[in-house]
Protein backbone atom coordinates (compact mmCIF):
# COMPACT_ATOMS: atom_id res chain seq x y z
CA UNK A 1 0.00 0.00 0.00
CA UNK A 2 0.78 3.70 -0.20
CA UNK A 3 1.68 3.40 3.28
CA UNK A 4 3.58 0.34 3.75
CA UNK A 5 6.54 2.02 2.39
CA UNK A 6 6.54 4.58 5.56
CA UNK A 7 6.59 2.45 8.40
CA UNK A 8 9.84 3.08 9.94
CA UNK A 9 8.76 6.94 10.11
CA UNK A 10 5.73 5.84 11.93
CA UNK A 11 7.74 4.11 14.79
CA UNK A 12 10.37 6.91 14.92
CA UNK A 13 7.24 9.47 16.06
CA UNK A 14 5.53 6.88 17.81
CA UNK A 15 8.63 6.47 19.97
CA UNK A 16 8.88 10.02 20.31
CA UNK A 17 5.45 10.94 21.07
CA UNK A 18 5.55 8.35 24.07
CA UNK A 19 8.67 10.10 25.26
CA UNK A 20 7.11 13.49 25.56
CA UNK A 21 3.72 12.14 26.42
CA UNK A 22 5.46 11.03 29.41
CA UNK A 23 7.32 13.88 29.96
CA UNK A 24 4.47 16.14 30.48
CA UNK A 25 2.30 13.87 32.72
CA UNK A 26 4.88 14.01 35.04
CA UNK A 27 5.43 17.58 34.37
CA UNK A 28 1.46 18.54 34.49
CA UNK A 29 0.98 16.21 37.87
CA UNK A 30 3.99 18.66 39.96
CA UNK A 31 3.20 21.55 38.62
CA UNK A 32 -0.38 21.54 38.46
CA UNK A 33 -1.18 22.68 35.41
CA UNK A 34 -4.37 21.56 33.05
CA UNK A 35 -3.04 23.03 29.77
CA UNK A 36 0.11 20.43 30.17
CA UNK A 37 -2.03 17.40 31.20
CA UNK A 38 -4.45 18.03 28.25
CA UNK A 39 -1.55 18.02 25.39
CA UNK A 40 -0.47 14.73 27.65
CA UNK A 41 -3.86 13.16 27.09
CA UNK A 42 -3.67 14.46 23.62
CA UNK A 43 -0.51 13.16 23.07
CA UNK A 44 -1.57 9.60 24.53
CA UNK A 45 -4.45 9.32 21.74
CA UNK A 46 -2.18 10.57 18.87
CA UNK A 47 -0.24 7.44 20.45
CA UNK A 48 -2.98 5.47 19.97
CA UNK A 49 -4.03 6.45 16.44
CA UNK A 50 -0.16 6.22 15.12
CA UNK A 51 0.27 2.66 16.55
CA UNK A 52 -3.06 1.80 15.52
CA UNK A 53 -1.84 3.32 12.02
CA UNK A 54 1.09 1.26 12.41
CA UNK A 55 -0.47 -2.09 12.99
CA UNK A 56 -3.30 -1.22 10.45
CA UNK A 57 -0.19 -0.86 8.03
CA UNK A 58 1.76 -3.70 8.98
CA UNK A 59 -1.56 -6.00 8.47
CA UNK A 60 -2.54 -3.96 4.64
CA UNK A 61 1.03 -5.52 3.43
CA UNK A 62 -0.68 -9.05 4.27
CA UNK A 63 -1.41 -10.54 0.37
CA UNK A 64 -5.26 -11.17 -0.59
CA UNK A 65 -6.33 -15.09 -0.82
CA UNK A 66 -9.47 -16.67 0.51
CA UNK A 67 -12.16 -14.30 0.88
CA UNK A 68 -10.41 -11.07 1.51
CA UNK A 69 -9.77 -10.32 -2.28
CA UNK A 70 -8.18 -6.84 -1.50
CA UNK A 71 -6.21 -8.42 1.51
CA UNK A 72 -5.98 -7.02 4.74
CA UNK A 73 -5.81 -3.24 3.31
CA UNK A 74 -9.33 -1.97 4.21
CA UNK A 75 -8.27 -1.90 7.91
CA UNK A 76 -5.94 1.70 7.25
CA UNK A 77 -9.62 3.11 6.71
CA UNK A 78 -10.67 1.44 10.32
CA UNK A 79 -8.09 2.38 11.76
CA UNK A 80 -8.28 6.52 10.35
CA UNK A 81 -11.90 6.22 11.89
CA UNK A 82 -10.63 5.38 15.15
CA UNK A 83 -7.98 7.85 15.32
CA UNK A 84 -10.76 10.57 14.58
CA UNK A 85 -13.13 9.14 17.01
CA UNK A 86 -10.75 8.99 19.78
CA UNK A 87 -9.22 12.58 18.69
CA UNK A 88 -13.15 13.93 19.70
CA UNK A 89 -12.94 11.93 22.78
CA UNK A 90 -10.21 13.47 23.88
CA UNK A 91 -11.48 17.08 23.02
CA UNK A 92 -14.63 16.92 24.71
CA UNK A 93 -12.83 15.63 28.22
CA UNK A 94 -10.34 19.02 27.78
CA UNK A 95 -12.62 21.36 26.80
CA UNK A 96 -15.45 20.16 29.82
CA UNK A 97 -12.45 19.86 32.59
CA UNK A 98 -11.74 23.43 31.57
CA UNK A 99 -15.28 24.69 31.84
CA UNK A 100 -15.30 22.84 35.66
CA UNK A 101 -11.83 25.24 36.32
CA UNK A 102 -13.47 28.62 35.91
CA UNK A 103 -13.43 30.41 39.01
CA UNK A 104 -11.55 28.46 41.04
CA UNK A 105 -7.96 28.16 39.08
CA UNK A 106 -5.02 26.07 40.74
CA UNK A 107 -1.70 26.56 41.61
CA UNK A 108 0.48 26.98 38.81
CA UNK A 109 4.46 25.73 39.26
CA UNK A 110 4.80 27.44 35.56
CA UNK A 111 8.73 26.76 35.68
CA UNK A 112 8.65 23.24 35.06
CA UNK A 113 5.18 24.00 32.61
CA UNK A 114 7.71 26.17 30.62
CA UNK A 115 10.20 23.41 30.22
CA UNK A 116 8.38 20.44 29.50
CA UNK A 117 6.13 22.33 26.80
CA UNK A 118 9.60 23.43 25.35
CA UNK A 119 10.66 20.08 25.15
CA UNK A 120 7.77 18.89 23.55
CA UNK A 121 7.87 21.45 21.10
CA UNK A 122 10.90 21.16 19.73
CA UNK A 123 10.00 17.40 20.00
CA UNK A 124 7.21 17.52 18.11
CA UNK A 125 9.10 19.50 15.32
CA UNK A 126 11.50 16.78 14.89
CA UNK A 127 8.31 14.19 14.44
CA UNK A 128 6.55 16.69 11.61
CA UNK A 129 10.10 16.91 10.12
CA UNK A 130 9.94 12.82 10.05
CA UNK A 131 6.58 12.72 8.48
CA UNK A 132 6.54 15.63 6.14
CA UNK A 133 7.72 13.43 3.25
CA UNK A 134 4.72 10.38 3.35
CA UNK A 135 2.13 12.81 4.77
CA UNK A 136 0.16 12.90 1.33
CA UNK A 137 0.56 9.30 0.25
CA UNK A 138 -1.60 8.05 2.85
CA UNK A 139 -4.78 8.27 5.15
CA UNK A 140 -3.20 7.19 7.94
CA UNK A 141 -0.09 8.97 7.69
CA UNK A 142 -1.64 12.78 6.98
CA UNK A 143 -3.13 11.51 10.35
CA UNK A 144 -0.58 11.29 12.22
CA UNK A 145 0.83 14.33 10.53
CA UNK A 146 -2.01 16.39 11.63
CA UNK A 147 -1.67 14.78 15.09
CA UNK A 148 2.02 15.91 15.56
CA UNK A 149 0.68 19.19 14.10
CA UNK A 150 -1.70 20.14 16.67
CA UNK A 151 0.62 18.70 19.61
CA UNK A 152 2.89 21.07 18.34
CA UNK A 153 0.54 24.14 18.25
CA UNK A 154 -0.36 22.70 22.12
CA UNK A 155 2.78 23.04 22.90
CA UNK A 156 2.90 26.75 21.79
CA UNK A 157 0.01 27.19 23.39
CA UNK A 158 1.08 25.78 26.74
CA UNK A 159 4.46 27.62 26.17
CA UNK A 160 2.45 30.87 25.84
CA UNK A 161 0.41 30.38 29.17
CA UNK A 162 3.20 29.52 30.83
CA UNK A 163 5.40 32.80 30.42
CA UNK A 164 2.02 34.84 31.22
CA UNK A 165 1.62 32.84 34.85
CA UNK A 166 5.73 33.27 35.22
CA UNK A 167 5.70 37.03 34.15
CA UNK A 168 2.04 38.38 35.42
CA UNK A 169 0.67 35.26 37.99
CA UNK A 170 -2.40 35.36 35.73
CA UNK A 171 -3.28 31.39 36.19
CA UNK A 172 -6.76 31.62 34.20
CA UNK A 173 -3.76 31.61 31.63
CA UNK A 174 -3.82 27.72 31.45
CA UNK A 175 -7.34 27.13 31.16
CA UNK A 176 -7.37 29.42 28.43
CA UNK A 177 -4.73 27.43 26.81
CA UNK A 178 -6.68 24.09 27.32
CA UNK A 179 -9.47 25.81 25.47
CA UNK A 180 -7.56 26.07 22.95
CA UNK A 181 -6.01 22.72 22.90
CA UNK A 182 -9.37 21.38 22.84
CA UNK A 183 -10.54 23.57 19.42
CA UNK A 184 -7.53 22.49 17.74
CA UNK A 185 -8.18 18.98 17.79
CA UNK A 186 -11.81 19.09 17.18
CA UNK A 187 -11.84 19.78 13.39
CA UNK A 188 -8.70 18.22 12.72
CA UNK A 189 -10.56 15.13 14.07
CA UNK A 190 -13.87 15.82 11.85
CA UNK A 191 -11.76 16.18 8.76
CA UNK A 192 -10.19 12.82 9.42
CA UNK A 193 -13.05 11.28 10.06
CA UNK A 194 -14.78 12.97 7.39
CA UNK A 195 -12.64 11.36 4.98
CA UNK A 196 -12.27 7.62 6.66
CA UNK A 197 -16.37 7.76 6.69
CA UNK A 198 -16.33 8.91 2.75
CA UNK A 199 -13.72 6.10 1.79
CA UNK A 200 -16.07 3.70 3.66
CA UNK A 201 -18.92 4.55 1.77
CA UNK A 202 -17.01 4.22 -1.12
CA UNK A 203 -17.68 7.81 -2.45
CA UNK A 204 -15.49 8.63 -5.63
CA UNK A 205 -11.64 9.58 -5.03
CA UNK A 206 -10.85 13.08 -4.17
CA UNK A 207 -10.17 14.78 -7.16
CA UNK A 208 -11.48 12.52 -9.56
CA UNK A 209 -14.66 14.08 -11.75
CA UNK A 210 -16.60 11.30 -12.69
CA UNK A 211 -18.53 13.03 -15.23
CA UNK A 212 -15.01 14.08 -17.23
CA UNK A 213 -14.33 9.97 -16.71
CA UNK A 214 -17.55 9.76 -18.76
CA UNK A 215 -16.28 11.69 -21.70
CA UNK A 216 -13.07 10.15 -21.56
CA UNK A 217 -14.24 6.32 -21.61
CA UNK A 218 -17.02 7.90 -24.46
CA UNK A 219 -14.51 9.53 -26.51
CA UNK A 220 -12.15 5.97 -27.30
CA UNK A 221 -13.27 4.90 -30.74
CA UNK A 222 -16.17 2.37 -31.05
CA UNK A 223 -17.39 3.40 -28.04
CA UNK A 224 -21.39 4.04 -27.86
CA UNK A 225 -21.82 4.59 -24.28
CA UNK A 226 -21.25 3.47 -20.33
CA UNK A 227 -23.18 3.02 -17.50
CA UNK A 228 -23.08 1.68 -13.80
CA UNK A 229 -20.22 3.59 -13.89
CA UNK A 230 -18.31 3.40 -10.24
CA UNK A 231 -14.90 4.92 -8.76
CA UNK A 232 -14.08 4.25 -5.23
CA UNK A 233 -10.90 3.81 -2.69
CA UNK A 234 -9.76 0.70 -1.03
CA UNK A 235 -7.15 2.32 0.78
CA UNK A 236 -4.78 5.70 0.12
CA UNK A 237 -3.16 5.51 -2.60
CA UNK A 238 -5.17 2.91 -4.34
CA UNK A 239 -8.45 3.98 -6.26
CA UNK A 240 -10.57 1.49 -8.38
CA UNK A 241 -13.09 2.03 -11.11
CA UNK A 242 -15.83 -0.37 -12.63
CA UNK A 243 -17.89 0.11 -15.62
CA UNK A 244 -19.97 -1.01 -18.18
CA UNK A 245 -18.95 0.00 -22.27
CA UNK A 246 -21.31 -0.24 -24.58
CA UNK A 247 -19.49 -0.86 -27.81
CA UNK A 248 -20.34 -0.99 -31.36
CA UNK A 249 -21.59 -4.14 -33.44
CA UNK A 250 -18.90 -4.03 -35.88
CA UNK A 251 -16.00 -3.62 -33.32
CA UNK A 252 -17.06 -6.80 -31.23
CA UNK A 253 -18.02 -8.61 -34.99
CA UNK A 254 -14.19 -7.51 -36.09
CA UNK A 255 -12.69 -8.63 -32.49
CA UNK A 256 -11.58 -5.35 -31.59
CA UNK A 257 -12.58 -5.46 -27.99
CA UNK A 258 -8.60 -6.39 -26.97
CA UNK A 259 -8.20 -2.52 -28.36
CA UNK A 260 -11.01 -1.03 -26.75
CA UNK A 261 -9.84 -2.52 -23.30
CA UNK A 262 -6.43 -1.62 -23.68
CA UNK A 263 -7.56 2.29 -24.93
CA UNK A 264 -9.81 2.39 -21.56
CA UNK A 265 -7.26 1.53 -19.64
CA UNK A 266 -4.64 3.66 -20.91
CA UNK A 267 -6.55 6.59 -20.83
CA UNK A 268 -7.53 6.24 -17.34
CA UNK A 269 -4.21 5.51 -16.29
CA UNK A 270 -2.65 8.63 -17.61
CA UNK A 271 -5.55 11.41 -17.08
CA UNK A 272 -6.84 9.93 -13.68
CA UNK A 273 -3.95 7.52 -12.29
CA UNK A 274 -6.39 5.19 -11.91
CA UNK A 275 -4.62 1.35 -13.22
CA UNK A 276 -6.88 -0.83 -11.50
CA UNK A 277 -10.09 -0.74 -13.53
CA UNK A 278 -12.23 -2.92 -14.19
CA UNK A 279 -14.57 -3.13 -17.82
CA UNK A 280 -17.67 -5.24 -19.20
CA UNK A 281 -17.57 -4.73 -22.84
CA UNK A 282 -21.69 -5.17 -24.15
CA UNK A 283 -23.05 -4.88 -27.68
CA UNK A 284 -25.52 -2.31 -27.40
CA UNK A 285 -28.76 -5.58 -27.63
CA UNK A 286 -27.38 -6.66 -24.06
CA UNK A 287 -29.31 -3.98 -22.21
CA UNK A 288 -32.29 -6.15 -22.31
CA UNK A 289 -30.89 -9.13 -20.22
CA UNK A 290 -29.20 -7.03 -17.38
CA UNK A 291 -30.84 -6.18 -14.01
CA UNK A 292 -31.52 -1.87 -14.02
CA UNK A 293 -28.55 -0.47 -14.97
CA UNK A 294 -27.58 3.17 -13.05
CA UNK A 295 -26.38 6.37 -14.83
Amino acid sequence: TAAGGHRRRLVIVLSLTLAVMAAEIVGGLMSGSLALLADAGHMATDAAGIALALGAVTLAQRPARGRRTFGWQRVEILAAVANGLLLLVVAGYVLVEAVRRIGDPPEIGSGLMLVVAAVGLVVNLGSLAVLHRGRDASLNLRGAYLEVLADALGSVAVIVAAVLILTTGWTPADIIASVVIGCLVVPRAWHLLREALDDLLEAAPRGVDLAAVRSHILGVDGVLGVHDLHAWTITSGQPVLSAHVVVTDEALAAGHGGRILDSLCECLGEHFDMEHCTFQLEAAAHAGHEAPVHD
